[in-house]
């Protein structure tokens, strides 16, 4: 702007009413000049400001994010004793089904041979009972003969006397 406002003051038409000029020239010059450093230092107030601000809130993350850390780590804690016993416990499961399925073969197989056994068992029970009812049909017929004989002895001997 000085050299827009030197050139006024070479200029001879503007030289009479050039120093009212020039003043306000001046003056708005140091004007607009302490409006910008104002507005400078406004903005650097508001950029502290903001600074400020932003650090605040990343010591508040910073401290979230360690709180959570903190809150991770506990869960990490609580869940590892339960996974273990979990898996002892799923191990032991599956010996016991190990051991279960050989014993559920032999069930069967016990099982099986004690229906046929039981059905042999039967079968036998029942010609037991069929022989033993032979076996007093023969003794009644057996002593109905001895004592028909007999009586035929006894009346023969009847006769001959």
């Amino acid at each position: 702007m000085q050299s827009s406002g030197s050139q006024m003051s070479s200029n001879p038409s503007f030289n009479g009413s050039n120093s009212m000029t020039l003043q306000d020239d001046e003056d708005m010059s140091k004007s607009a000049l302490n409006t910008f450093r104002a507005k400078e230092e406004e903005i650097e107030k508001k950029k502290l400001e903001v600074r400020e601000r932003v650090l605040a809130q990343m010591s508040r993350i910073e401290e979230e994010t360690k709180r959570l850390a903190v809150i991770r780590e506990e869960l990490e804690g609580l869940a590892d004793p339960m996974k273990k016993e979990v898996g002892v416990v799923r191990k032991k499961i599956d010996l016991v089904n190990k051991e279960l399925k050989p014993l559920g073969q032999t069930c069967q197989k016990k099982e099986k041979e004690y229906k046929e056994a039981l059905e042999a068992y039967n079968e036998k029970n029942k010609e037991k009972v069929q022989l033993v009812g032979r076996l007093m049909e023969l003794v009644n017929e057996s002593e109905t003969l001895r004592i028909k004989k007999l009586d035929e002895l006894s009346k023969s001997i009847e006769s001959t006397r």
